[in-house]
């Protein structure tokens, strides 16, 4: 079926029509829209002309409308109306602290990164209508694919061309025990153990899982007994009770390991690190809200690892 879309109609011309009938008056309307009686004339023609019907009834400088002229009325008041409410919305957007923030995250970085930055987004921010998205890197890359979200805070994928990742900051994962572990009162790892020993892991679908895989495959090394959760809190619980050793960040378990109920202790000599950052298409220009919680991003991880390499060392 071929559909064939009317002709629409010019908004100002509809704009000097509504003034017009309320004031009767081509002086007035032309008074008031900043343009001459003649140029007011030739728009009124024009409508009519658009519309195929009349629409006034002049007397010289005056002007009543028609029974079409007052049904259109009807419309093109709602129309402007409608016109208005637009313009304002759009003008709001533009106004400092109001916009939309639409955010994908793992969610390690739901629970221990965005809190602090957003608590620091609301202070410059307060009307921005924010939205966040939960999953692992996989999932989260995927929504930023179908356009559900703007930005994704995530580690660094592979094979993305269309994608932009900007850097925020880069961790290493290592071992958590607890304080009851052999290997945490030795104060060292025993290598010939780590396949032996029993792991509570993070999903097995992540990106961290696959890449804890890959390390200890290229030392020939297989974890034998794991159990994975999706839940770091849990995974911590665990581990203080010595139910097993885990494989996190330290940033993960920042508050643990300053109170000492938990223990990290290096992979080994070769270090595993991961790449965190922002996600975006590369045709999606930043608004200014995306710019400003890219940057307290940048500004909380820094603190954050700062923190990581005081608390390790201590």
């Amino acid at each position: 079926m071929l559909f064939i879309m009317a002709a629409v109609l010019d908004s100002r011309q509809l704009r000097a029509f509504s003034i017009l009938a309320r004031t009767g008056s081509f002086t007035q309307a032309a008074r008031e829209l900043h343009l001459t009686q003649s140029a007011i004339s030739h728009a009124m023609k024009a409508l009519e002309e658009d519309v195929s019907c009349r629409l006034l009834d002049r007397i010289g400088k005056k002007a009543t409308l028609t029974q079409a002229g007052e049904q259109l009325l009807v419309r093109a008041e709602k129309i402007l109306q409608e016109m208005g409410i637009a313009r304002e919305e759009l003008k709001q957007l533009g106004r400092w602290g109001t916009g939309r923030l639409r955010l994908g995250a793992t969610t390690a970085a739901c629970q221990y990164l965005l809190p602090p930055v957003f608590r620091e987004f609301r202070e410059s921010f307060p009307a921005c209508t924010i939205s966040i998205e939960s999953g692992d890197t996989p999932e989260v890359i995927e929504m930023l694919r179908a356009r559900r979200i703007e930005l994704a805070l995530v580690l660094e994928p592979r094979g993305e061309p269309q994608l932009e990742f900007r850097h925020l900051f880069t961790d290493e994962l290592q071992f958590i025990l607890s304080p009851l572990h052999p290997w945490a009162q030795a104060g060292k790892v025993e290598e010939a153990q780590i396949p032996r020993q029993s792991y509570i892991l993070y999903e097995k679908t992540s990106y961290t899982f696959q890449m804890i895989q890959d390390y200890f495959r290229n030392r020939d090394q297989v974890l034998f007994t794991f159990m994975e959760l999706g839940n770091m809190e849990a995974i911590k619980e665990l581990v203080k009770l010595n139910l097993g050793v885990s494989i996190l960040a330290p940033w993960i378990a920042q508050k643990e390991l300053g109170e000492k109920s938990l223990v990290p202790l290096p992979l080994g000599r070769k270090k595993l690190l991961r790449k965190w950052g922002i996600l975006h298409w590369k045709d999606h220009r930043l608004s200014l809200a995306e710019e400003t919680f890219v940057g307290l991003c940048k500004s909380v991880t820094e603190r954050f690892q700062r923190s990581d390499t005081q608390t390790c060392r201590s």
